[in-house]
């Protein structure tokens, strides 16, 4: 039977219970509250079970979870509070990742596997150039024509944009104005580093997926301080990720322990702006993943940050102190407290406002899945580091790795670019026009019926690619 986890004691210790760790998880709070504090205690905990961990360090300051913490005064004070007898100072197995390729193995995706609707939501389209790029992939898919990287998606655009009247009977209307509005948006992109994250290999989420010889889960650490001047990246990155391990994971049911945990730290990011239709996936997708073993757990300033959708799959509460000095601030404070199974003997809203730094409400569920009362405790000091380390060690873990010169290579191989310059190439210059007689050419119809039926063929020999929830590649 697996250990139950250690989070923080009140009166009596307080434990997260394995199994029910994929019912996802809420730590909320002010700056300063203590939140990156229990996000380390919590990755560390599923670590030392055997439960790989992603996480992202929008700070700069979790890199210290890969080595042994040390003695100090403050430490000493709180376990002795807490009545820990048997703690020892460990680090974590850790890989470190980062989409920029600096500190951490570089993060690729293709334009295909991210797909339409993920793809509109970064470049900020509206409902018409979300239709047009929809209508892009649709052509890519049926035509075989792989979407690696921004110049690829770039090509279709233009080949897609001067022959839209070849399309416009299958497919519907190419405005020339929203393919152009399209291409706008992804120099915006590239300037922000969208160039990069676009390309091969790939990632490949087995790499995810790993423990060490000891068996204790490789916690992934994806550098996100620098990634923060880029918020729309994150959040559909992130997004992205989610979707990607809801589509490729197996039914697993109700394991004994997670197959992963996911931190989402910054949440609101995810949220800010989102069109209905994505926010209605993205309730989807956090209702249905635990089913595939994964605990998605939110990290965000304010509970109001969540819609209420998806707050109230979040069983498991840790909840910091909230600042109550605006009437938008006294809200949160309420809203938060009626999110608690009450405790008579405890006033839930007057102690948010109260909680000292590394203190916190928290609710867990039992056994049966339903949230124990709320109660004030102290979050127990983390086994490692708390603090960054230097860039040498973290360049000496990156080198250690198992996956290190795999994603270091970025590979170009033939997809809609190549194949479409090349088509251009090969095709007849074009002999001066005769003059047009009125009425439509004959031959034009049976050039276009050819072109729809080469592309009905195509879809029945299986070019046409599936795509799940999100838009993202169904890989079969």
């Amino acid at each position: 039977m697996t250990q139950n986890l250690l989070v923080g004691k009140s009166e009596n210790e307080l434990f997260i219970l394995p199994k029910m760790a994929n019912r996802h998880g809420l730590i909320a709070g002010a700056t300063g509250t203590g939140k990156t504090v229990t996000l380390q205690v919590l990755a560390e905990n599923f670590s030392k079970i055997g439960v790989p961990v992603f996480l992202s360090d929008v700070k700069g300051d979790l890199s210290g979870i890969s080595k042994p913490g040390k003695e100090h005064p403050k430490i000493t004070e709180r376990l002795n509070t807490i009545g820990i007898s048997d703690f020892t100072f460990t680090g974590n197995p850790v890989t470190f990742w980062d989409l920029f390729g600096k500190q951490g193995h570089p993060v690729r995706t293709t334009i295909s596997e991210m797909g339409p609707l993920l793809l509109s939501r970064l470049l900020d389209l509206n409902d018409t150039q979300a239709g047009v790029l929809s209508l892009i992939f649709r052509i890519a898919d049926d035509d075989g024509l792989l979407l690696l990287d921004i110049k690829d998606l770039r090509s279709i655009l233009q080949y897609a944009g001067e022959n839209a009247a070849e399309f416009t009977t299958e497919y519907g209307r190419i405005s020339r104005a929203s393919v152009g509005a399209i291409q706008r948006k992804l120099l915006s992109l590239e300037d922000q580093g969208g160039d990069i994250f676009f390309g091969e290999p790939a990632l490949n989420l087995d790499d995810f997926l790993q423990t060490d010889e000891n068996g204790n889960g490789i916690i992934n650490i994806l550098a996100a301080n620098k990634l923060m001047g880029s918020p729309r990246i994150y959040a559909t990155f992130l997004l992205w990720l989610l979707s990607e391990l809801f589509e490729q994971l197996p039914e697993v049911g109700d394991p004994e322990k997670p197959k992963l945990v996911f931190f989402f730290d910054e949440a609101h990011l995810l949220f800010d702006n989102a069109p209905k239709a994505l926010l209605e996936k993205i309730e989807q997708v956090a209702r249905l993943i635990r089913s595939k073993g994964v605990g998605v757990y939110f990290v965000s300033q304010n509970p109001l940050d969540i819609p209420d959708e998806v707050l109230g799959q979040l069983g498991n509460r840790i909840q910091h102190a909230l600042r109550a000095y605006t009437p938008r601030d006294q809200k949160a404070v309420r809203a938060a407290a009626q999110t608690f199974r009450t405790n008579p003997k405890l006033d839930t809203e007057k102690a948010i406002t109260e909680l000292g730094v590394g203190e916190a409400l928290i609710s867990f569920l039992d056994e049966k899945g339903r949230p124990n009362m709320v109660e004030q405790g102290l979050i127990r000091p983390p086994f490692s580091q708390i603090g960054p380390i230097d860039s040498e060690e973290r360049k000496r873990i990156i080198r250690s790795s198992l996956v290190y010169g795999f994603y270091e290579k970025s590979i170009d191989r033939e997809s809609a670019y190549e194949m479409l310059k090349k088509k251009a190439e090969q095709a007849p210059k074009a002999a001066p026009a005769p003059k047009k007689k009125p009425g439509r050419p004959r031959q034009g119809i049976v050039e276009t019926l050819a072109k729809s039926a080469a592309r009905s063929v195509g879809r029945q020999i299986a070019t046409q690619l599936m795509r799940g929830i999100l838009g993202s590649i169904l890989k079969k």
